[in-house]
């Protein structure tokens, strides 16, 4: 992440949920299922964004609550270490379901 401000973290987030959405971009979930190219980009950028909301720490929690960034922090840690359990289908639900929630919550923050 480019620093410790989080703004900066927030705007990194941002970033990354672009890059999602050009890595699925034409994609439903059957597709995704068979295009590892894209799971594996998506879950590095998840990877970020999870490290991102870490280092934010609980600062946007209560502002957000449908976000969930408990859980999101958490996540990271699934996917970094547990990254044999994780489902392709909650990935795609993460990125199609939260994500969006997500970039509304950032673009707030953002004052975009």
């Amino acid at each position: 992440m480019s620093s410790s401000d989080p703004l900066k973290r927030i705007a990194d987030i941002l970033d990354q949920i672009a890059r999602i959405e050009s890595h699925i971009a034409g994609l439903d979930l059957a597709a995704f299922r068979t295009n590892a190219l894209a799971q594996d980009a998506v879950e590095r950028c998840l990877e970020r964004i999870c490290e991102a909301a870490r280092k934010i720490g609980e600062e946007l929690d209560e502002r957000y609550p449908d976000v969930d960034f408990p859980n999101l922090r958490r996540f990271g840690s699934i996917l970094r270490h547990d990254y044999g359990d994780v489902d392709v289908e909650i990935i795609w639900q993460v990125t199609v379901g939260r994500l969006p929630l997500l970039k509304a919550a950032c673009r707030a923050e953002l004052g975009l």
